[in-house]
């Protein structure tokens, strides 16, 4: 597990930095080869119309553009590995110059196979710079398109990590100060408790400060939460009854860090402190075709929920904005009310740290 820890991720290779993108991919070929269809149209529309259009002429300048974006497409995308160790700007000259040269180089077989007709010297010369000219000026214009959505994706991905650290530097003063509260009530109850209580927080904040990353695995958080649990076990006593049903999670399963242990607080806050009789909290979760669900429940009382401060709500909102962050919109928490328990649910798709790992 501390391997993992320390793996790279696959966002941390070179080539995922590079703004040329994998123009190998299905995705990228679609958007290369319509680009490709709307340039013959305008090499069409420029040309004066006539009574008959030729059809012909047009499937011919259609399969040699396309030949040319495909085959520049094909070579890019072997060769970014390489051109990714170079300066941007030398690599995006390169990239022009290999789309030029693959230009004249189907327009030599063209001349070759006398599909273009034939044309003086003067004619010829005349046409290879304009085709070289055109490739030019189109590839110019998309590698600057490549490279400025480059620059974008950056700096997202740059508010993104701020984004995240403002929210986790929130959510972890919160929780010191409601467990410090609970340590507090055992200082004159139970000093022996109470240092225990104060050795459990301490170990609770090694391994939770100790690492910087925004995610961890599913067993560290697991720890985590049930060390929290202890220090509350202390003051709650019997009160506080545990039901865990979380035996088909992945240990490597990833989860943003102080995830669980907000969740079990509000459901003690208020569902089992403000009740003399106390009650179960109920840790329900599942992970199936690439979708993890985590589900906490709480005895709900109307009259004893309204006793309470609603301090912890905004720790709630605090995880339900960082996992969209992470996660992307298919993350949610939603928070719901039935047959007198409280449910939060947590759910957002996502892929265990070993299948990653196989896939760099």
């Amino acid at each position: 597990m501390r391997k993992q820890r320390n793996r790279p991720s696959p966002s941390d290779s070179p080539g995922n930095e590079f703004f040329l993108p994998e123009l190998c991919l299905p995705q990228a070929l679609l958007v290369l080869v319509v680009l490709a269809e709307l340039l013959v149209l305008v090499l069409v529309l420029v040309e004066p119309m006539r009574p008959n259009f030729n059809w012909v002429r047009l499937a011919l300048i259609s399969l040699f553009v396309q030949w040319i974006v495909l085959l520049s497409a094909a070579l890019l995308c072997g060769l970014r590995p390489w051109l990714a160790r170079l300066h941007p700007g030398v690599a995006g000259a390169l990239g022009c110059m290999l789309v030029v040269g693959v230009t004249l180089v189907c327009t030599a077989v063209t001349d070759y196979c006398q599909l273009s007709g034939s044309l003086p010297v003067d004619g010829m010369i005349e046409r290879y710079l304009r085709y070289s000219l055109i490739s030019v000026i189109m590839s110019a214009l998309m590698l600057r398109y490549f490279y400025l959505q480059s620059q974008w994706r950056k700096q997202q991905q740059a508010e993104l990590r701020a984004r995240i650290e403002s929210l986790q530097a929130r959510i972890r003063p919160h929780f010191l100060f409601n467990t410090l509260n609970s340590i507090a009530s055992l200082v004159t109850s139970d000093p022996v408790k109470a240092e225990q209580a104060v050795l459990d927080l301490s170990d609770l904040f090694r391994a939770s400060l100790g690492k910087p990353a925004s995610l961890t695995t599913w067993r560290e958080e697991l720890e985590l939460a049930k060390r929290y649990l202890s220090i509350e076990q202390y003051r709650l006593g019997e009160r506080l009854q545990l039901d865990w049903d979380v035996s088909a999670i992945p240990d490597d399963l990833p989860i943003p860090q102080l995830t669980l242990q907000p969740l079990l607080e509000n459901a003690l806050i208020y569902g089992i402190a403000p009740r003399i009789e106390g009650g179960v909290v109920r840790v329900e979760a599942n992970y199936e075709r690439g979708v993890f669900i985590l589900r906490v429940s709480n005895p709900y009382d109307e009259a004893a929920r309204q006793q309470t401060s609603n301090g912890t709500q905004q720790a709630l909102v605090n995880i339900g904005a960082r996992i969209t962050a992470l996660f992307g919109p298919l993350a949610s928490l939603s928070v719901e009310r039935r047959d007198g328990r409280h449910f939060t649910c947590l759910r957002y798709p996502c892929a265990r740290l070993t299948q990653e790992a196989r896939a760099i």
